[in-house]
């Protein structure tokens, strides 16, 4: 007698199904397993002229390492990086060629645009311990690498590269312009009347750069005077031409010999123009 059975794989009701999702992920743990294969093969092929003294190819693939997971915009990819062997006997390891992976680098469990985006997350308000929650609809149930202890150390890495960024020396810029505003953030401020006091500067070149940020009160001239205080201590001597702001801030008070030129209008009002001598 013949037997059909349909068996159906059992699955928590809060688990989402997405067919397209799973075979965009399918095709992208394909396409980049060929894309490693072909960046191994082109440095293999870059040294077919090294030989050794028996004619044997100096530098040849060797398998692949352990299998890994990297988490990415679209969930996690399980793929294995190419090995590239060096066959010169040598004492002297730095003689020996080595291959390393622009695609994925030896360390690398996530993404550089999934980098990007956590620390915005937790801008935002995303606590440490709602990561894997918030990111598992896209990122598959467990959104590996991505538990409190990990984003936690990612928070402290973030704070290092912060505070090299805003102790660095300034000396050698000059900006023509300089955007003066406070920008107001939901997340993670003590009291709803602070802000991001930001200042955006605008090189000879027309290249926009951000000078420097700190939090505090708009309209307070205290909290402007100690953001330019410590831009001019980091060296910044060669004054703007131009510097753009509304009217509504503490930020002039701290330009001692200004002229006013005019007002320029928006939609989102009106823009003191003033020039810096």
């Amino acid at each position: 007698m013949k037997n059909d059975t349909l068996s159906l794989p059992f699955r928590q009701p809060e688990t989402i199904v997405d067919p397209l999702t799973e075979l965009a992920r399918e095709g992208a743990r394909r396409m980049l397993a060929e894309a490693l294969k072909a960046e191994a093969d082109a440095f293999v092929a870059s040294f077919l002229d090294e030989q050794l003294e028996d004619g044997r190819q100096r530098i040849v693939r060797h398998g692949f390492g352990p299998e890994r997971q990297i988490q990415t915009g679209i969930g996690a990819l399980d793929v294995q990086r190419p090995k590239v062997r060096d066959r010169l006997a040598t004492s002297d390891p730095s003689t020996k060629i080595r291959f390393t992976s622009n695609i994925l680098p030896k360390w690398a469990r996530r993404s550089v645009s999934l980098d990007a985006l956590l620390p915005v997350l937790y801008l935002k308000g995303i606590s440490t311990g709602d990561f894997q929650e918030a990111l598992s609809a896209i990122m598959g149930p467990d959104a590996p690498n991505l538990s409190p202890s990990v984003i936690s150390r990612l928070t402290a890495g973030w704070q290092t590269q912060y505070d090299t960024w805003i102790r660095r020396d300034l000396s050698a810029r000059h900006y023509v312009y300089i955007w003066a505003d406070g920008v107001y953030l939901q997340a993670r401020m003590e009291e709803s009347a602070e802000c991001i006091l930001v200042i955006i500067g605008a090189t000879p070149e027309g290249k926009k750069e951000l000078i420097g940020f700190q939090v505090g009160l708009r309209k307070s001239a205290q909290s402007w005077h100690e953001l330019l205080a410590d831009i001019k201590g980091r060296g910044l001597s060669m004054a703007p031409e131009i510097a753009v702001g509304d009217g509504a801030m503490g930020f002039w008070p701290n330009w001692p010999e200004r002229a006013y030129l005019g007002v320029m209008r928006n939609n989102s009002g009106t823009s003191q123009l003033l020039t810096i001598r």
